[in-house]
């Protein structure tokens, strides 16, 4: 695949990367997990102040740059390669891509304060029961005058422990695991009767278990859009978690490669043993494949929705093997030193780990795939 970026988005690829190679260096990245925060708030605020490159998927009217999920698929990708702990993907991606598509007095007064960096969101939509399944929701939001009560636990919210809101997905209507009845709420994360059992996760983000319980919110927290929102919003995030991976596990192979040329074996560095060129270029060519198919996912995101989620889960299954592959390699050529803590590569590893499964393991995108593209034919 062909594909040019404009110099505009060149120019941001360029910005961060620098910014990021002064900033995120591994070291520094240690030292900022391993903070009561968790993080460097003060990485963010630039983020928003000095480069004002939160504003590149929002549009000009908005006070963005006018870009998209191509400025976003460029932004996770150089996140992707220093790891980074920000909270991108949930504040940006998922609750600024919601708020772009309802539209309305609240994305007006959200989107701006996002660009300027006071707001980051938690996208709170996973359940212990629910496992992949965006309708198995348990949680209720019952209404109660012009607003609504909220009442449920929300599991592994991303950000959470940082964060001024959260979006929340929850039951109006229905049954469990029924499609019908499922709505997104934007509330304030301090509301009365929500607490919060914040941890550390293995990929050194932070996250929190979420309880809501008799919590009062107000009617025009309710964005628009039920079930096909929460999958439309869902999909962006997957096919910018494919980028992350993109940036993750070509720092994986970078780094097995570097190694490979200064770790000696029987008086010779073990990159001219073949078996180990043959799995650097393999290594090399499903980085390679994930770039080109994640590139695919992310100009498809305008499709209808059976195109879109089809190309989608096919880009998240290849991402999915491709990370185990690239990582499990990088681990074996290093040997146990590969997954130490003062080596940078099992810090990548995990991170390729735990994007195997986020929004979807290779076996359930490849399920959903043969549903949506296969299931007429005899």
């Amino acid at each position: 695949m062909d594909f040019n970026y404009t110099d505009t988005q060149d120019m941001l690829r360029d910005t961060l990367a620098r910014f990021l190679a002064d900033t995120y260096d591994f070291e520094s990245r240690k030292k900022m997990i391993a903070s009561d925060a968790g993080r460097d708030p003060g990485i963010w605020r630039a983020l928003a102040t000095e480069l004002g490159i939160l504003s590149a998927p929002f549009s000009e009217e908005q006070g963005g740059l006018g870009g998209g999920a191509i400025e976003n698929l460029i932004m996770m990708e150089e996140l992707g390669k220093v790891i980074a702990v920000e909270p991108y993907l949930q504040t940006v991606v998922i609750g600024g891509g919601a708020l772009k598509a309802v539209g309305g007095a609240l994305a007006d007064a959200v989107i701006p304060e996002i660009i300027g960096g006071n707001v980051i969101i938690g996208f709170a939509y996973a359940e212990p029961k629910g496992r992949y399944n965006l309708a198995n929701i348990s949680t209720t939001a019952k209404k109660d005058g012009a607003g609504y009560i909220l009442n449920g636990h929300k599991a592994v919210v991303y950000a959470a422990p940082w964060a001024t809101h959260l979006l929340v997905t929850a039951r109006t209507g229905g049954s469990q695991r029924e499609r019908a009845g499922v709505d997104l709420f934007l509330i304030d994360a301090k509301s009365a009767g929500i607490t919060r059992r914040d941890y550390p996760t293995v990929d050194g983000f932070r996250a929190s278990e979420v309880y809501f319980e008799n919590v009062a919110i107000p009617g025009d927290a309710l964005l628009s859009g039920g079930i096909d929102l929460i999958e439309q919003i869902v999909d962006e995030a997957t096919v910018a978690v494919c980028g992350e991976a993109c940036g993750v596990t070509r720092k994986l192979h970078e780094g097995t490669l570097d190694y490979s040329k200064q770790r000696q074996q029987f008086g010779q560095p073990i990159g001219r043993f073949q078996v180990l060129q043959h799995r650097m270029a393999d290594m090399f060519l499903e980085v390679e494949q994930i770039m080109s198919m994640t590139l695919m996912a992310t100009l498809k995101l305008d499709l209808p929705a059976a195109e879109r989620k089809a190309m989608v889960s096919l880009a998240k299954a290849k991402v999915s093997r491709s990370a185990k592959f690239v990582g499990q390699n990088a681990v074996q050529t290093h040997g146990g030193i590969g997954i130490t803590q003062e080596l940078a590569i099992g810090h990548y590893f995990k991170r390729a780990t735990m994007i195997e499964g986020q929004f979807g393991s290779a076996d359930w995108h490849l399920d959903r795939y043969e549903q949506l593209t296969l299931s007429d034919v005899a």
